[in-house]
């Protein structure tokens, strides 16, 4: 593969989507605010009609999370994904502070660099936080919203704010064991029997990346994302809500919470589905995503 700036054991995926998916992965220099030189920016970018979808990956994770949804989503709508600053094969610039404010500047500047029109915003677990954290502040630059298992409305633990040497290095090194994500891709799925080598390679080749240790430690003592349980009410867009029935990340109490505090939005249940059912069942999020967009234009 010519992409130099990805990882070499990228060349040993073995399923179709995610070999297709990292043959497309770009990369741009993003200026912002954040530095004074640009941030190298990884993305992927299909599809050519209607309103633009962007996806936003979880936690700890890359563009190759949506290696099953995005080429269903492109074949009706143009379709992007980002790796969120701090996350993925982004540059880690040594002079940013990796926090969720830095995340949402670096989003916009993205958003706002490439594609420059109102999207279709899909954030998936810690993504759909920073999806929230984005149409908050720039409901201008979204249509309408997407969360699929989303973080958001109870606030994550705090004990990342007083993580000090050498007890912040050994928690972050510890998500590097490939035995601890075997184990966290297992309590994602409902299905086990994908969890493959070459899922579990896809959520760790960005490891191999230049100061992921020190951008995840960062992020973490920044405290993350809380809850946005008080400000959901500003959310005007229409929001579809998606979510596995199954989840044991995060649970289904937070589901039925979203539904209940967004104004405008539906909530989907996926049957036999954990934590990502982008990658459980994407055939059918993708039939979802793009059902409810087509009711917008009715």
């Amino acid at each position: 593969m010519s992409n130099n700036f990805l990882p070499p054991e990228i060349a040993e995926l073995t399923e179709y989507t995610s070999i297709a998916l990292a043959e497309s992965i770009e990369q741009t220099q993003i200026p912002t605010s954040l530095s004074k030189q640009p941030i190298a920016t990884t993305y992927v970018h299909q599809g050519s009609t209607g309103t633009p979808i962007l996806l936003l990956h979880g936690f700890d994770s890359s563009v190759l999370e949506f290696r099953r949804l995005l080429p269903l989503l492109a074949v009706k709508n143009e379709t992007w994904t980002v790796d969120i600053l701090g996350f993925g094969f982004t540059e880690r610039l040594a002079e940013i502070a990796f926090s969720p404010a830095a995340i949402k500047t670096h989003l916009y500047y993205f958003w706002k660099t490439l594609i420059n029109q109102p999207v279709i915003l899909v954030g998936a677990s810690m993504g759909g936080a920073v999806a929230i954290d984005f149409v908050l502040d720039y409901p201008q630059c979204v249509e309408q919203l997407v969360l699929i298992d989303s973080a958001g409305y109870t606030a994550g633990p705090t004990i990342g704010k007083f993580l000090f040497w050498p007890f912040d290095t050994l928690a972050v090194e510890f998500l590097r064991i490939p035995k601890v994500r075997e184990q966290i891709s297992q309590a994602a799925y409902f299905n086990k029997n994908l969890v493959t080598p070459d899922a579990t390679l896809c959520a760790a080749l960005h490891l191999k990346l230049p100061s992921w240790n020190q951008a995840l430690k960062a992020f973490t003592k920044s405290g993350g994302y809380g809850s946005f349980q008080e400000k959901l009410s500003q959310i005007n867009q229409r929001t579809l809500i998606l979510w596995g029935k199954n989840d044991r990340i995060l649970g289904t109490n937070d589901g039925y919470k979203f539904k209940d505090a967004i104004a405008s939005s539906q909530l989907i249940w996926l049957e036999d589905c954990g934590h990502v059912p982008h990658l459980e069942q994407p055939q059918v999020t993708a039939k979802h995503i793009l059902e409810f967009l087509s009711s917008s234009q009715d």
